[in-house]
């Protein structure tokens, strides 16, 4: 064994897995578990702790896994984080744990992600499950929203005795774990509902079709439904576009909607009450992980599709490894390309996409290149579909329903850092709602700094 370098992971072959919605990554077994284990050199001071936004005991569970004591590394995992099988794929690792680890100095990272996913369905896979509260605090909470921050919040504070109550807007549970994230990625029904039963099974209660801001507001949770806190983790689900002339043509989505429909709704079975249109060539505008997601989705309802970014490829925020596999899969990037207009015909459906080309400028506030155009560069893209991946905010909604809960210029609510306290006593925020568009981790780090922030708030009170 060569401890210089990870133990590879296998995975579906492009070609295969480019035409079904089945998990890419298949994931280690026991045996390759336990040899990656085996690269890790238990720092004293560890490095991959400091880069995780829910500081899991790295080194120690990746102890137990080289000696094989699975159960036990999973219950320190848990202490920690309440969707280590979801953080196991989504997470970018690269920029966080194995992007610290002394190991990767001198050769590979140790594959942290990789471990704490197959010590996350090992554990499923044997009914092995977090574990609770041994006394209760006898107070109410209410959490607004069941993604990945409103879900660590929950189980946090259901572990220290509190009575948890979720309210989800859509009919199913997962926020952007089960309508933006696609199947191939991270499975909805073997992965992500039975992470939301392992936070039921803390005593957390979940509650759909509840649009708060609505269905009822804030201030009614707490004067009149008797809730000691709230902590608001509804995401940015509000997509944003170019503002280029076109983009109300038929034909144009939101990678938000796109994906909602697909993941959430199954709209890409021809029997689905809802179907979306099954493009014959599609581009994605946009470098994200969510433009890789809605392109990888697109290329297997059996679009040719294409990647339209306006910097260069060291410029994509997507991950590396969703970079390599849409590549793998047959994606094709047009880099260095903006779009100027979306044209379509005289019934209002698209048949192509004016762009021009682009050269990297002098750096802006962001610290990247500025994209600049370049003269008499344009031409026309031949396509039936436009899928938008600029981005999102959130949803105005239950800031302008709340009394008293300061938003910024960007409609994100203003909340403290470091314990998620907004400006109305008794209510905290964190995750996309707070930040705009983020990742998965980050928004489970500050559902966790919200629980703390929420408990000191209630001991106090």
């Amino acid at each position: 064994m060569d401890v210089l370098k990870k133990v590879p992971v296998r995975e579906q072959d492009p070609q295969v897995r480019a035409k079904n919605f089945e998990e890419v990554c298949l994931g280690y077994n026991l045996e390759e578990a336990m040899c990656e284990a085996s690269r890790c050199i238990n720092c004293k001071n560890a490095q991959c702790v400091k880069g995780c936004p829910v500081s899991i005991d790295i080194p120690g569970f990746i102890a137990k896994v080289k000696e094989g004591n699975i159960e036990e590394a999973y219950q320190i995992i848990s202490q920690s984080s309440a969707l280590p099988a979801v953080c196991g794929r989504v997470c970018p690792q690269e920029s966080q744990c194995e992007g610290k680890c002394i190991r990767g100095i001198k050769g590979e990272p140790v594959s942290i992600g990789k471990l704490e996913r197959f010590v996350a369905d090992w554990a499923r896979e044997n009914g092995i499950v977090p574990q609770g509260a041994t006394e209760k605090k006898g107070k109410k909470v209410a959490v607004i929203g069941s993604g990945p921050a409103g879900l660590t919040c929950a189980g946090d504070l259901a572990k220290m005795g509190y009575d948890v109550t979720i309210f989800e807007a859509l009919h199913e549970a997962g926020g952007v774990l089960v309508y933006g994230i696609p199947e191939f990625r991270l499975p909805k029904k073997a992965v992500v509902a039975k992470e939301i039963e392992n936070v039921k099974s803390l005593g957390v209660k979940i509650e759909t079709n509840v649009v708060i801001g609505k269905s009822v507001t804030i201030d009614q949770l707490i004067d009149e439904e008797g809730f000691d806190a709230v902590f608001i983790g509804s995401g940015a689900g509000l997509p944003k576009f170019m503002g280029i002339p076109g983009e109300n043509s038929n034909g144009v989505f939101s990678a938000n909607e796109y994906l909602t429909r697909s993941n959430l709704m199954k709209s890409f079975d021809a029997d689905s009450h809802t179907p979306i249109m099954h493009g014959k060539k599609v581009a994605v505008v946009g470098g994200g992980n969510v433009a890789m997601d809605a392109a990888r989705t697109a290329l297997r309802l059996g679009a040719e599709v294409h990647i339209v970014y306006r910097r260069s490829e060291e410029e994509l925020p997507a991950r590396v490894e969703e970079v390599h596999h849409a590549k793998e899969e047959g994606i094709i990037f047009d880099l260095l390309t903006n779009p100027t207009e979306i044209l379509a015909d005289e019934k209002g459906w698209v048949t192509g996409m004016k762009c021009i080309k682009m050269e990297l400028g002098e750096p802006d506030a962001s610290g990247r290149r500025r994209p600049v155009e370049i003269p008499d560069s344009e031409f026309v893209m031949e396509l039936d579909t436009v899928i938008m991946s600029l981005g999102t905010s959130p949803n105005p909604l239950i800031s302008s329903t709340t009394e008293g809960l300061e938003v910024n210029k960007w409609k994100c609510i203003v909340a403290d850092e470091a314990n998620g306290k907004t400006s109305k006593e008794g209510v905290y925020a964190g995750g996309d709602a707070v930040t705009g568009a983020a990742t998965v981790i980050l928004a489970m780090g500050a559902g966790k700094a919200a629980a703390k922030g929420i408990d000191e708030f209630l001991s106090n009170k």
